[in-house]
């Protein structure tokens, strides 16, 4: 193992194999974990475990939250290598030749002046508003100072979206790119792309650390994810947060004054989000068991594909695309569809037999709420108010539509069987950030 890769980072071995060498190395012991009170307290993602289940013989404790990174016991040390920030600056930094639109210039100024300050600042864009590309300023920035970035995200896809553009916009930079499928060994870099799973290896590793999608599963509610990117970035370091949907206890720091937020209602082609209708259909379950659908959501149905548009309709379970996709087949047995979700192994081809035109409509579950990109589409719900639907995910599924130049509006529809409160949420938001957009556009 090369001394590059304990920097910024707390490495499990026995013993590092450099250490054996004559050449010194400001290497360090850090311990895995501590008591406290009738608890163990594990170092590396902050989470407490009662004694008699952290029990190993002979008086020793692990830690079984984070056991899938490697076991952390009482047995170990972490080895680590404060952060040098060792890296050779190759002009030009950013190589990316885009132009961003005058909103997005003044939002991207905003993301900048806060990485050079290391703010911790909320990036509060509509889905659709080219977030990324509004990062490249700052990173560009960032790394002609030498500093140390990572740029994370809860879903293994989004991180290998982001990869090949942070690649092509800064070729002239070393990058990395860490999931848990990854099948290359580490390497010590000065920008890594990574799930924020990865975070729980370093420790106060990066200058400015930018988490993509911060409200999306497995971070969002997640206390030892969180600690993780804590850790991460070190003492006096950055943190850039990039949502379309914060949740409660982000717009609670924005609220107190903890958090800089910065605002870009309006996507990347100046139009304002849909909006989303709201349908009645309180027995709809009991109507599909029976092979039945709304006649509203069939005749919306029928309405987009006779426009010669595609659409997505979501259900809140697995359990539900067979039958629903049962009482499609007899209404519109003339449209081809398939239906798709998180297990399904032929996933990304259904996914991609949809851009290609192969399919008028798929019906999904919420695996397609985001990171996924169709033209020209409506978007529809069926039992939008089942609690597999957070308020969030029903504003990213309605963000699907309008995301296109050519139609920028679309029609975005939930059907439910009674009031929600994350219903009204989402309808809330959405409409909040349309408020903001039309302001900008007066």
């Amino acid at each position: 193992m090369k001394l590059s890769e304990y920097y910024g980072r707390r490495v499990l071995v026995d013993q590092p194999e450099w250490q054996s060498a004559k050449t010194p190395a400001p290497i360090e012991e850090l311990p895995t974990m501590i008591q406290h009170g009738q608890n163990i307290r594990c170092l590396r993602c902050g989470q407490e475990t009662p004694r008699r289940i952290a029990a190993l013989p002979n008086g020793e404790f692990y830690c079984p939250r984070c056991i899938n990174l490697g076991r952390v016991a009482t047995l170990n040390k972490f080895y680590h290598v404060p952060e040098p920030n060792q890296f050779t600056i190759v002009q030009p930094v950013l190589t990316w030749t885009g132009q961003l639109s005058p909103l997005q210039a003044a939002a991207s100024a905003e993301v900048d002046a806060g990485m050079k300050a290391h703010r911790h600042q909320l990036l509060w864009a509509v889905t659709g508003a080219g977030k990324t590309e509004m990062m490249f300023k700052g990173i560009a920035h960032a790394l002609g100072r030498g500093e140390r970035l990572a740029v994370a995200s809860p879903r293994v896809d989004v991180c290998l979206e982001l990869y090949p553009r942070l690649k092509a916009a800064f070729q002239n930079t070393s990058l990395v790119l860490l999931h848990g499928h990854q099948e290359l060994p580490y390497r010590y870099a000065q920008l890594t792309v990574c799930t924020t799973h990865q975070l729980l290896r370093f420790y106060h590793a990066f200058d400015n650390l930018i988490i993509d999608e911060v409200d999306a599963f497995p971070f969002a509610a997640n206390d030892a994810l969180l600690f993780a990117s804590q850790q991460a970035v070190k003492e006096a370091g950055g943190c850039l947060y990039l949502t379309a949907t914060p949740g409660p206890a982000l717009l609670r720091q924005v609220k107190r004054g903890k958090l800089a937020v910065s605002y870009l209602p309006l996507r990347y082609h100046g139009h304002l989000l849909p909006r989303i209708h709201l349908r009645l259909a309180p027995t709809w379950r009991r109507g599909v068991r029976r092979g039945r659908l709304p006649a509203s959501l069939l005749s919306q149905l029928r309405r987009t594909l006779d426009a010669h548009y595609c659409f997505l309709l979501f259900v809140p379970h697995v359990a539900d695309l067979a039958p629903v996709a049962a009482a499609l087949k007899k209404e519109l047995s003339q449209h081809p569809f398939v239906t798709v979700h998180a297990a399904d192994p032929d996933r990304l081809a259904k996914v991609q037999g949809m851009r290609d035109g192969k399919y008028d409509f798929l019906v999904t579950t919420t695996i397609l709420e985001r990171g996924v990109t169709f033209p020209g589409i409506d978007v529809f719900v069926l039992g939008a108010d089942d609690p597999v639907f957070s308020s969030s995910a029903l504003v990213q599924i309605a963000g699907r539509a309008g995301r296109n130049i050519a139609r920028p509006t679309g029609i975005v529809c939930f059907w439910i069987a009674g009031q929600c409160r994350r219903v009204r949420a989402a309808v809330r938001q959405v409409d909040f950030m349309n408020r903001k957009g039309q302001a900008l556009k007066r």
